[in-house]
């Protein structure tokens, strides 16, 4: 049995879409002109190639690697997938933090301690990339600075949602599991 196959098909797709959400957070909390955009977007999917490709990675990081070379999933297979779509910057920015802290949760309680360390130093490293690819607030490439106020705070609010682990080692512990979105009176419970 393989590492993968400790997860169900919904929760491998919330740990593979895990680093793009860490990005996405970042990206939300301060959009860019398109050519921001770009660079964050690329910075991402550079980042998560780095992380999955590195010598002496983990289990985890060899079966996001080989995902990731194999086929990608059909249209009919994400069809399956619950996955909400954000209606703005600040529904963008919580549906990435979820993503993140239901990714983290998922790992930390099915894989090994260094797994979930390694996990989280990618998300980490994922968004701090995509805070630094791209200056804010100039005007014709003038000015501006690299990380703005609002990416980090968004980096801050990412490590604290990862927990202490990430500079430790050791695993993030949460007594309950992710909820999967919020009931309908936004409270979070089901009736």
């Amino acid at each position: 049995m393989s590492l993968k196959d400790t997860f169900t098909r919904e929760e491998w797709f919330k740990i593979m879409t895990g680093p793009g959400r860490a990005g996405a957070a970042i990206v939300a909390s301060s959009p860019s002109g398109v050519t921001g955009l770009l660079a964050e977007a690329r910075a991402i999917a550079d980042s998560v190639r780095d992380n999955v490709s590195r010598a002496g990675r983990t289990p985890l990081m060899e079966a996001m690697a080989a995902d990731l070379l194999g086929t990608p999933p059909t249209a009919d297979e994400l069809k399956g997938m619950d996955v909400e779509r954000a209606r703005g910057l600040e529904d963008a920015k919580r549906l990435s933090l979820e993503g993140v802290r239901q990714a983290v949760w998922l790992v930390s309680s099915k894989a090994s301690p260094e797994d979930a360390a390694a996990y989280r130093a990618m998300l980490l490293e994922v968004a701090q990339k995509t805070a630094h690819a791209a200056k804010e607030g100039g005007f014709l490439g003038m000015g501006g600075e690299q990380v703005n106020d609002k990416e980090r705070a968004m980096l801050a609010e990412l490590e604290a949602l990862m927990g202490p682990a990430l500079t430790s080692g050791g695993t993030v512990t949460h007594e309950t599991p992710p909820l999967a979105a919020p009931g309908p009176d936004g409270s979070g419970n089901s009736n």
